[in-house]
């Protein structure tokens, strides 16, 4: 994929995240909402950056399976039950994000939702990825 982040200077500057994502590519990954599950489809982490790390690293999973990197998330939408917390929180979740996922920032949204599926989850994240052609099989 190449991904052209686009951050006019007319809008204020971003932080932690792109205002736009113009991305060329072959394949488009919609990822499924993505919450602190573990393996055993239990919510892990008591606090949002605990669940905030799981539910990013899920993400990422579900995209690499998929043969992508995170530079790849042309849009991420985070769906937190309490945006205040996640505010006061935003300068460690941008550190988790940066140690999982790097510096090439999605198009981001942060909404907040009443609850989600799972009581227990304070955080979920879904996105858009657009990938570079499949690797060729050998024949």
């Amino acid at each position: 994929m190449s991904a052209e982040r686009v951050n006019p200077s007319e809008l204020s500057p971003p932080t932690g995240f792109s205002h736009a994502v113009v991305a060329t590519g072959e394949r488009i990954v919609f990822l499924a909402g993505q919450t602190a599950l573990d393996a055993e489809g239990k919510i892990v982490g008591e606090g949002l950056p605990e669940q905030f790390e799981q539910a990013l690293g899920n993400l990422l999973t579900a995209l690499r399976r998929c043969g992508g990197v995170p530079a790849d998330l042309a849009r991420v939408t985070v769906h937190a039950t309490d945006v205040a917390d996640y505010r006061g929180h935003a300068p460690r979740l941008g550190r988790i994000w940066r140690d999982l996922a790097g510096r090439d920032y999605p198009a981001m949204a942060v909404v907040e939702v009443v609850r989600l599926w799972d009581e227990q989850a304070l955080v979920e994240l879904d996105g858009i990825a657009v990938l570079g052609p499949p690797p060729s099989t050998p024949h």
